[in-house]
C-alpha cells in the first residue's frame, strides 16, 4: 500500500521559512513525478511545485517562483519543498501527491493525473 505521510507545516510570521517533507513508503517506482499543492478557498487543489524523474524538469507556480524550491532524496524516499520569503497568501493546507509512470512537468503539475495523495499539513502565515 502507497502512503505519503507530510510534515513541517507550522505557524510562521511573513518573511519566514519552513521545509515541508513527504515520506513515501510502499512502493518503488522506475519513473514517477512528485508535486505539491495547496488547497484553496474554493476548496480545489491548486498546484504549487512539481518534479520529474523521467526528465528531470521542475515546475514552479508563478506565486512561488523564486521563493519554493522543490527536491526529492530517493534514498530516503522523501520529496521536499522549501518555502522562503512566506506570505500571508501561503497559508493553506499544502499536501504531496506522487504518480508512477513516465512523465513531465513542463506543462504543470494537474492534480488530476496524479495517483497517491497525502493527508496534507497546515501552513499558516501571519502578518
Amino acid at each position: 500500500e502507497v502512503q505519503l505521510v507530510e510534515s513541517g507545516g507550522d505557524l510562521v510570521q511573513v518573511g519566514g521559512s519552513l521545509r515541508l517533507s513527504c515520506a513515501a513508503s510502499g512502493f518503488i517506482f522506475d519513473d514517477y513525478a512528485v508535486a505539491w499543492f495547496r488547497l484553496s478557498q474554493e476548496m480545489e487543489h491548486e498546484e504549487v511545485s512539481c518534479l520529474s524523474s523521467t526528465d528531470g524538469s521542475v515546475y514552479y507556480a508563478d506565486s512561488v517562483k523564486g521563493r519554493f524550491t522543490i527536491s526529492s532524496d530517493n534514498a530516503k524516499n522523501t520529496a521536499f519543498l522549501q518555502m522562503n520569503d512566506l506570505k500571508p497568501e501561503d497559508t493553506a493546507v499544502y499536501s504531496c501527491a506522487v504518480l508512477s509512470g513516465p512523465y513531465t512537468v513542463v506543462t504543470g503539475c494537474h492534480p488530476e493525473e496524479y495517483d497517491f495523495w497525502g493527508q496534507g499539513t497546515q501552513v499558516t502565515v501571519s502578518s
